[in-house]
């Protein structure tokens, strides 16, 4: 208890509480303010936070000149909340505001035919499908969108309508002058290089893998793949072991899927053992170890990875299931889906990739920084709601986990329409 009020006490000294025109709470620090989306008919609550789907149509309203979107698939379902975010994208590209919207050739498939053609009949708005394996293997993994070079979002949230209302998502609108210019030069480097893929030709490689001084200092941005980061923009395979080297009490960790493993050639699954030998061994050295993930993450092997994981003294492993909706069965729905991170009450890190082989080694991914010890006391509220619900349950070791089927295709009689 002495824990959780020290926590509120930094949360009302050091961050800001402030409300919207709308009247909504928003909890913000300088250049930073902590967005989040919670599956409806759960108790995972947060009225000081507001939503992505506000936000982003806070952010498009006071568009005046250019806005850029980066996602990896599209779909939307009229009369929804992303329904809503898209109208106010119309408005902006009927009052001249120039869109680019860059998407991952592989999301065509998860993507609806309704919503590719809502988005291509926006004024204004050119759309790009960039087949970023051929550039380093992977997919555009990053989620995240900029207004006027001035102001960014980055987040676990695709545009996607289930992901603005039954599924769990962390996300940040971001104000930092240096930060947003770095995501801006992302943007610009994979716009660039999308017909140069297009035509066969070849995309030069930028990345110098820098680091920041003080990894354990400021507020900066991380992405991968290294090789096609822009100058200056250190990489996150590079960052993340080394900054959970640097935990000396306790480090806190929520993923949708977590394992060791990499799809590789021919369906086989490589070791990737970056991340895992670097909880190890925080775990060996006395680092208390908090690790969540969703549900779908129980798939062999997946969950022997997972198990042996929780067999390591100091780490503590929950399996989270959100229940069905009241309305029935939503295909690719109600789960966690947020990427977040705490080192010691300290240090908070909120991104877009999740935690296994191929998102921080050839995909497009974003993660942002805070050495902040307000914001990360938020971040660890956050995590201890879902941690202490009723959805989150520890890891048994001894029990067989049923194969997840997240788009309910092991039901009789399911629906198939959002299935990709």
């Amino acid at each position: 208890m002495r824990d959780l009020a020290q926590r509120c006490k930094r949360l009302l000294c050091g961050g800001l509480l402030l409300f919207s025109p709308l009247g909504e709470a928003k909890f913000a620090i300088a250049g930073y303010e902590l967005v989040y989306d919670a599956p409806a008919e759960t108790t995972l609550t947060a009225s000081d936070l507001r939503s992505s789907a506000v936000v982003w149509q806070e952010m498009f309203a006071s568009a005046r000149t250019q806005i850029d979107i980066a996602q990896f698939y599209v779909a939307n379902e009229p009369g929804s909340r992303l329904d809503k975010v898209i109208q106010t994208l119309r408005q902006a590209g009927e009052r001249g505001v120039k869109i680019r919207f860059l998407m991952d050739q592989k999301g065509l498939k998860l993507s609806t035919p309704e919503t590719l053609a809502q988005l291509k009949a926006i004024p204004g708005l050119t759309l790009r499908i960039m087949p970023f394996a051929r550039l380093a293997g992977g997919i555009i993994h990053a989620k995240y969108l900029l207004v006027d070079g001035k102001q960014s979002f980055v987040g676990s949230q695709n545009f996607d309508w289930r992901a603005l209302e039954h599924i769990q998502e962390t996300g940040l609108l971001i104000n930092d002058a240096p930060v947003v210019a770095q995501i801006a030069a992302i943007f610009n480097h994979d716009w660039a290089a999308q017909p140069l893929l297009e035509a066969g030709e070849k995309v030069p490689e930028t990345g110098k893998g820098a680091l920041p001084a003080d990894l354990r200092a400021g507020r900066y941005l991380v992405a991968s793949p290294r090789a096609w980061n822009p100058a200056g923009i250190p990489d996150s395979q590079l960052v993340l072991p080394q900054l959970l080297a640097s935990a000396r009490k306790r480090i806190r960790v929520q993923v949708m899927e977590y394992a060791p493993l990499s799809f590789g050639e021919n369906r086989t699954r490589p070791f990737y053992a970056v991340i895992d030998n670097a909880l190890r061994a925080a775990a060996a050295r006395g680092v208390q170890v908090e690790l969540m993930v969703a549900n779908w993450n129980t798939k062999q092997p997946d969950i022997a990875w997972l198990k042996s994981l929780a067999l390591v003294p100091g780490v503590t492993i929950k399996i989270v299931t959100i229940p069905e909706a009241s309305s029935g069965f939503i295909p690719y729905a109600r789960v966690v889906h947020s990427k977040i991170m705490t080192i010691d009450g300290e240090l908070a890190w909120t991104g877009t990739s999740n935690w296994s082989g191929g998102y921080f080694d050839n995909s497009r991914n974003l993660e942002l920084v805070l050495n902040d010890a307000v914001m990360a006391a938020r971040l660890d509220a956050l995590y201890e709601q879902l941690w202490q619900s009723r959805y989150a349950a520890p890891l048994r070791i001894d029990a067989d986990y049923p194969a997840p089927d997240p788009g309910g295709l092991l039901r009789e009689n399911a629906p198939r329409r959002y299935a990709p």
